[in-house]
């Protein structure tokens, strides 16, 4: 039987791109707008041709990220919105202190990202702040992702080992639904709560998915796996508000 009904498990941004997640509780949504303050930052390795006039969807690899720089994981953040602090903690202890909306915290910043990538710098690296209506996501539309935990649960059978849901860096988890079931949802509308969206499309997953979150390691090739299995690499969906409103874990998700 076909499932009509889950609910949200988990939701989150990652105010810093290819930094840890910032778990929420509840958050408002805009239509045609991803979680306010997610990817508002990314640190540029080397020089990428960003132009804060005119600013544009670039590559993943022209920032640092886990598709690339697997360290990242090892790393504990956070960020406070309301400050615009960033603190982050490297083997339990605090490693640094920065306001990301100063020029002198982001250059502090990195400075101590410029000594722990190393030799995986490919030039300067700079912090650069999103400029209003923009966001450093590896996509130009403004959307959520949407992760379904029973695909995950499936991703978990093919490894033979647990599969963090956090190696997909989704900004919403939902559960209640069959494995696989979002890939058949493009085009077609989700109630969650009361707020509206559509569904446009399939997530491609990279080699972000194949570093644990938790202990940096490169150590599932989590899109070979779906080739293998399924002929295809994607997990999970691109979802976009069609109202406004607000989504809250434990709300239920609806198939419109």
């Amino acid at each position: 039987m076909v499932r009509s009904e889950g609910r949200v498990a988990a939701l989150r941004r990652f105010p810093v791109k290819g930094l840890s997640p910032e778990a929420l509780d509840a958050v408002e949504v805009e239509p045609g707008r991803p979680i306010a303050g997610d990817r508002a930052y990314a640190i540029e390795n080397g020089p990428s041709g960003f132009d804060p006039e005119r600013p544009a969807k670039l590559p993943k690899v022209k920032f640092l990220c886990l598709m690339k720089n697997a360290r990242l994981a090892g790393l504990e953040t956070r960020f406070d919105a309301a400050t615009g602090r960033l603190e982050i903690s490297r083997d339990g202890a605090l490693a640094l202190s920065a306001d990301l909306t100063t020029e002198a915290g982001r250059e502090k910043t990195a400075a101590w990202f410029s000594d722990f990538m190393g030799e995986e710098r490919r030039g300067p690296l700079k912090v650069l702040p999103a400029p209003k209506g923009h966001t450093f996501s590896d996509t130009s539309k403004g959307v959520l992702s949407l992760i379904n935990l029973a695909s995950v649960a499936a991703i978990e059978d093919f490894a033979g080992a647990p599969v963090d849901p956090l190696r997909f860096r989704g900004n919403l988890d939902f559960e209640g639904f069959g494995a696989w079931d979002e890939l058949e949802w493009v085009g077609r509308d989700l109630l969650v709560g009361e707020v509206r969206f559509r569904v446009v499309d399939r997530t491609v997953r990279c080699a972000a998915t194949e570093v644990d979150p938790t202990t940096a390691a490169r150590d599932m090739p989590v899109p070979r796996l779906l080739q293998q299995r399924l002929g295809h690499a994607d997990c999970g969906v691109y979802a976009q508000a069609v109202t406004a409103g607000r989504i809250a874990v434990g709300a239920p998700v609806r198939l419109v």
